[in-house]
């Protein structure tokens, strides 16, 4: 992390706080199909709201709990008038690899066609815990991420051929990423996923940006996999960033609740409504879009962490040990880029 690029990051955040208003979506979005993981608060919610208004045919609420799911799609039906068959609540546990595998094998058989994905599930933690095979914010924010979007691949093609729509599958991301430290990263004498899952070495304060840079990583590797795949290129993968909101993201964490860190939410977040205007751009976006990062509506260029010569070759090493861990967790994505 640079000292030019931590001061993009904060920029973008007060940027977007004080002199950006989002576009309130209003994609035709009738006859399609859109799933949102982590859909029963938050960003996640208000994004599945903003869906449901602009017409879906059906929803699919990717959540923990059903019944807090279940009560999540009561208020959006009640607030847009939709009918009740319009969305579905489905269970999804990122934090466990069997739970993404389940949800995505009942989408292929279920669903008749996917229009657009938005992982939303994530979190923020400050504590080291393991979690499957890794520290818990990189099993959930990275790998079952990257996992789901492997799994569903073969869904988003068909869905893309039957119908002639480019199917978007959209992570959300950070201004954090900006000021991401490189040192977990750089490690020429092991692998990457062996310094972040080591308890004695880990950086839990840079976790966060750490997941966000790594998820960025990820989505130029699969973008740049698709474009050259023999099955086409017609799937877009994005992560857009809704900015610093009041989106709960900050109750996992020791310091949620304090004076700080309420003070520094209404001081610089968003709204959760207009965060979600973000997120819906980006699952609803134009081609063009994939493999970018996605700031205020628009493709922005990323950290120096990701661009420079360090940043390529970073990529380059986190990308070729995450698929091989996909592949070792579902052996049938690898023939799926």
């Amino acid at each position: 992390m640079s000292a030019g690029s931590a001061a993009r990051g904060v920029f973008s955040v007060l940027s977007g706080k004080f002199f950006v208003t989002l576009p309130v979506p209003n994609t035709d979005l009738r006859g399609q199909t859109y799933i949102v993981s982590g859909s029963n608060t938050g960003l996640g919610f208000e994004a599945t709201r903003h869906l449901s208004r602009l017409g879906a045919e059906k929803l699919i609420m990717a959540v923990r709990s059903i019944a807090k799911g279940e009560a999540a799609k009561r208020e959006i039906l009640k607030s847009t008038g939709r009918d009740e068959s319009s969305i579905e609540v489905w269970e999804l546990d990122m934090d466990s690899y069997d739970s993404v595998k389940r949800f995505a094998a009942r989408v292929t058989k279920i669903l008749p066609r996917v229009d657009g994905v938005l992982a939303n599930a994530g979190l923020l933690r400050d504590v080291f815990e393991m979690s499957e095979d890794n520290e818990q914010t990189i099993t959930v924010n990275v790998v079952s991420t990257f996992l789901l979007f492997l799994l569903l691949l073969p869904k988003l093609r068909e869905s893309a051929s039957k119908f002639n729509t480019h199917p978007r599958f959209t992570t959300v991301n950070s201004a954090l990423h900006y000021m991401a430290p490189l040192k977990e990263l750089e490690r020429e004498d092991g692998r990457i996923f062996d310094r972040l899952n080591d308890p004695k070495t880990s950086d839990m304060a840079a976790r966060y940006p750490i997941s966000k840079l790594l998820t960025l990583y990820a989505v130029r590797d699969f973008a740049e996999r698709l474009k050259a795949s023999s099955k086409g290129s017609t799937v877009v993968i994005n992560s857009a960033n809704p900015s610093f909101c009041k989106s709960g993201l900050l109750n996992t964490t020791k310091n949620a609740g304090s004076f700080g860190t309420k003070l520094q939410e209404k001081a610089l977040a968003r709204s959760t409504e207009e965060g979600s205007r973000a997120l819906v751009h980006g699952v609803t976006a134009r081609p063009e879009t994939n493999g970018h990062y996605l700031n205020n509506c628009h493709i922005q260029t990323p950290s120096s962490s990701v661009t420079s010569a360090k940043g390529v070759r970073i990529q380059k090493r986190f990308s070729e040990e995450l698929f091989a861990k996909l592949v070792k967790i579902a052996p049938e994505v690898s023939s799926y880029v």
